[in-house]
């Protein structure tokens, strides 16, 4: 085996076990499947925003949408002066440009948090593993708040791409056994427990691979939107 994650990775320590209240449909898998986006993006709204170098699971760029005060920025909402959760974000000078995708995130009704394009190069299996990774999304979340997970849409057609998921096993590393793949053709659709899956893309191809992501507080306005929205569609 190559890279492999060890007990020293920083995501070992984010936490698993919490009091906040979290989706049922997530409970048994950490990720959920929805319906193709059955709205068409245009080019122009994923290309022609300001985006950050910003280093996340590979090679990376990001556009920021929505961050904690509207300015564009990567980092997590949290400071040394200002400890926030990740949500009540509000849209940066980028959601015009792109009015479908600041549309729908509003128009899932839940509380939201970071809002981004990324724009990711490609990188087989075993450069991915490098970056494999667990997210810290509920630091300063109060644990009577909805347990913030984040949702994916593809914008950029790449169907031999996948985002490689995996749970924890006993000693906290990324358990094998328990792999995932979630295909990545464009308007693939899905949510994630990516605090609680260790996860990253696997990106073949020869262009960049462009997706939305986004922080949503779980809660009955995001039940109800993966309810409608749900399909039951895994890869092994």
């Amino acid at each position: 085996m190559g890279f492999w994650p060890t007990t020293e990775h920083w995501s070992v320590s984010i936490p698993l076990d919490t009091h906040h209240p979290r989706l049922e449909v997530l409970a048994a898998r950490g990720v959920v499947a929805l319906s193709d986006a059955p709205f068409a993006v245009p080019e122009h709204e994923y290309l022609d925003l300001h985006y950050m170098d910003w280093k996340s699971g590979g090679d990376t760029n990001f556009a920021p949408i929505a961050t904690t005060d509207g300015e564009l920025d990567c980092r997590g909402f949290w400071s040394a002066e200002n400890e926030h959760p990740d949500k009540d974000a509000v849209f940066t000078v980028n959601a015009s440009r792109c009015p479908t995708l600041r549309d729908y995130v509003s128009e899932v009704g839940a509380n939201f948090g970071r809002v981004r394009i990324i724009k990711l190069e490609p990188q087989d299996r075993e450069t991915a593993l490098h970056s494999l990774h667990r997210d810290d999304n509920n630091r300063f979340n109060p644990p009577d708040s909805g347990w913030v997970v984040r949702s994916w849409v593809e914008l950029t057609d790449n169907p031999d791409s996948y985002m490689l998921l995996m749970d924890s096993g006993p000693d906290g590393l990324p358990d094998p056994a328990t792999e995932q793949r979630m295909p990545l053709h464009r308007g693939a659709r899905f949510v994630v427990d990516t605090q609680r899956l260790w996860h990253v893309v696997v990106h073949h191809g020869d262009a960049p691979r462009y997706a939305l992501i986004t922080s949503f507080e779980s809660g009955p306005a995001l039940d109800a939107f993966i309810t409608a929205n749900q399909v039951r569609r895994f890869a092994g």
